[in-house]
């Protein structure tokens, strides 16, 4: 592409990236950050400001797009991989760059050595603000060359990269998040489950001395690397991309692989801007039936009212006492397919059981929606039970070794997502389902991690096959909602969401625990995704009791739901529930629209605040006893210094203070006891 300048530049409102065209080579990483002004390039190339260094090669290697492996760049490399031993050395010689269109940009990599051509797409979205990147590896020798590593893409970092906040933890116990400091070593997480995990979502955070945050996460449900590694001119190396198995990719000649997409921002405005670009990416991939979000509806689902304790009678009930109390949406969950009396067998035979449900589900269903309800149903389609007609007829169907005993979880296995066959007899016996009864949603889960996947390795095309199922299944049922759901939060990434429409965030219902998770998680995904549900107390995870109070304010700002049974609530706690039910459909429309500030401000206290700058509604919340005298200040630094505020709780003016100084000072809280939710709404004047 003849170009007038060496340099070509991407903006969108809040950020810029600048890459240098090189005369051969991959182009060079000169500038990923805060927006620029137009027009603002460097005034020389990048070699006129690396002098030459001791003990070092002739010929300098800066950081570019596509960093190599076996010359003289010795930092991590875009592309690991070899032809029976050979041809692994990669150092891209010629690049041809497409045209810039839609705010986006290709470049075309070859390495006539190795014979291998690396295509990367950048596009910076003026609306979101997220930089997406991929990768396309095609075979161009003329033997099968092995893949060990392929980037999805990599970030510069500036030097002052302070350091990396990530998310980890366990079933029940989802979203812990890590703070760490970047030093000289390799900052790594790797993932090898299978699924996006509970421990390691492929996603970070770096925060940099100046206040600036960078984000990046990849859109992916399987197996993940992530890296941070320092390099010699003091920058730093972000990359990211799938973790492949030894033999799991190995492309014939003229073959590509393709990797998912990377999400990369950065703010000045340090987490918070970081976390509001992530909200918008992830409401513009979300496809919602009839093209747009509505308002999300109040769910009880029945796993913990009732568990594997199936009687029709008791189940319309059960749904008549949730109608009552103002829920838009009966789930009923595991337990209503034949022989499934626990979690030891029947996964993989999706028929109702007809002697809990002499005509089918179609008398529940009619009963819970002429009460004005949606109706919803748990599956589970990517498993199966050993004890299991399925399993009896089909056991080549799973995923194994041969030579090596099945390793089971919750007494299943997997079924191989990548045959035909498999994903053809899912969709048939999905679509009996969706066809003959009023099922307005879906709680798809997987209840386990992948262990023997194959006698070569099969993670990519588990995923691969279980994303094109819900592609057919959603073209099919247009109108069908869809919750990812992994033994919790186990699946939680963008790639599982451009095929469904909410995440289970944990099966810990504890509403203390769900403070610090559901916190971890609107760091990347908005509230509208965002399972919250009201728990039984003691709760069944935990053994704790909270307030029937607390425990709807902590599940008021994501997606409100209910996973008790109403009836064995006292009269005060059923009321109470129903108010926080009423209040949750007063405010839901203004919480899952605009921006999400959070905060912190001692002493027990955490904040967030839902809306813009203008008019928010602001949730305080204290999880234990205060220990000063006096509550402490919470400060709003997004609001104007120049416009007065009013401050207002259930209806009732508090104060009326100079934006300046609610930004600067901040205002006193009320006195608070543990475990409670404050809620307020801030206006300008």
């Amino acid at each position: 592409m003849p170009m007038e300048s060496p340099f070509l530049t991407l903006h969108s409102p809040a950020c810029t990236a600048i890459w240098e065209i090189v005369p051969a080579g991959a182009p060079l990483w000169r500038y990923w950050g805060p927006r620029l002004p137009d027009g603002c390039t460097p005034a020389r190339p990048a070699s006129a400001d690396r002098p030459p260094r001791t003990f070092s090669t002739e010929r300098d290697f800066p950081l570019s797009v596509a960093p190599g492996l076996g010359g003289g760049w010795f930092g991590p490399a875009i592309f690991a991989g070899h032809r029976a031993g050979h041809d692994w050395c990669f150092e891209p010689d010629a690049c041809l760059v497409g045209q810039p269109c839609a705010n986006s940009v290709r470049f075309h990599l070859t390495d006539n050595v190795a014979r291998v051509t690396l295509a990367i797409t950048a596009r910076l979205d003026p609306e979101t603000d997220v930089l997406s990147l991929s990768t396309a590896l095609t075979n161009g020798g003329d033997a099968t060359l092995d893949v060990h590593w392929l980037a999805a893409g990599a970030v510069p970092l500036p030097p002052d990269a302070r350091d990396v906040t990530s998310w980890g933890g366990r079933h029940n116990a989802e979203w812990a998040e890590t703070v760490e400091p970047l030093g000289r070593a390799h900052w790594r997480r790797e993932n090898r489950r299978g699924l996006t995990s509970h421990d390691a979502p492929p996603a970070g955070i770096v925060s940099c001395v100046d206040g600036t945050a960078y984000g990046a996460h990849l859109a992916w449900s399987g197996n993940s690397a992530q890296d941070i590694a320092l390099l010699d001119d003091r920058r730093r190396l972000w990359q990211m991309g799938e973790w492949l198995a030894p033999g799991e990719v190995r492309l014939e000649p003229g073959e590509t692989l393709e990797t998912p997409t990377l999400l990369a921002t950065v703010s000045a405005e340090g987490m918070d801007g970081v976390t509001h670009a992530f909200h918008r990416a992830m409401r513009a991939i979300v496809e919602w039936p009839g093209g747009r979000m509505r308002a999300r509806p109040v769910h009880l689902n029945s796993w913990e009212a009732v568990y594997f304790d199936h009687d029709e009678r008791e189940l319309m009930a059960l749904a008549d006492s949730a109608a009552a109390i103002g829920i838009e949406r009966f789930v009923l969950d595991d337990g209503w397919f034949t022989g499934r009396r626990d979690d030891r067998r029947a996964l993989g035979d999706w028929h109702v059981d007809r002697s809990i449900y002499p005509e089918g589900l179609g008398p529940l269903a009619a009963h819970v929606t002429g009460l004005g309800m949606e109706f919803g149903l748990w599956v589970e389609p990517e498993m199966v039970s050993l004890d299991s007609e399925l399993y009896r007829a089909h056991p080549d169907w799973t995923l194994s070794i041969a030579g090596r005993e099945p390793l089971t979880a919750r007494h299943q296995l997997v079924l191989d997502m990548g045959r035909d066959d498999v994903r053809e007899h899912l969709f048939d016996a999905l679509s009996a389902l969706l066809a003959n009864l009023p099922i307005a949603y879906l709680k798809w889960d997987h209840n386990r991690a992948l262990t023997h996947a194959g006698d070569r390795p099969a993670y990519r095309q588990q995923i691969s096959g279980t994303y094109a199922l819900l592609r057919r299944l959603r073209a099919a049922f247009p109108h069908v909602e869809i919750e990812s759901c992994a033994a919790g939060g186990g699946r939680i990434d963008a790639g599982i969401l451009a095929h469904t429409h909410r995440f289970w965030t944990s099966d810990n219902n504890d509403a203390l625990c769900r403070v610090t998770m559901q916190r971890g998680f609107l760091k990347l995904m908005p509230p509208e995704l965002m399972g919250a549900h009201v728990g039984a107390a003691p709760a069944h995870s935990s053994g704790r009791s909270q307030a029937m109070a607390f425990r709807c304010g902590v599940a008021l700002p994501g997606h409100f739901g209910v996973e008790m049974d109403p009836r064995s609530l006292s009269d005060d706690d059923r009321a109470e529930l129903a108010t926080g039910i009423a209040r949750y459909k007063a405010l839901r429309d203004r919480l899952h629209a605009g921006r999400l500030w959070m905060g912190e401000c001692g002493d027990g206290v955490v904040w967030q605040a839902h809306g813009s700058p203008e008019a928010m509604i602001l949730i305080v919340t204290r999880t234990a006893m205060a220990s000063g005298a006096f509550p402490p200040s919470l400060r709003l630094p997004m609001l104007d210094p120049l416009r007065r505020y009013r401050i207002e709780r259930e209806g009732k003016t508090a104060i009326e203070e100079p934006g300046a100084w609610l930004a600067r000072i901040g205002f006193t809280l009320p006195a608070m006891p543990a475990e409670a939710v404050r809620i307020f709404e801030v206006t300008a004047l």
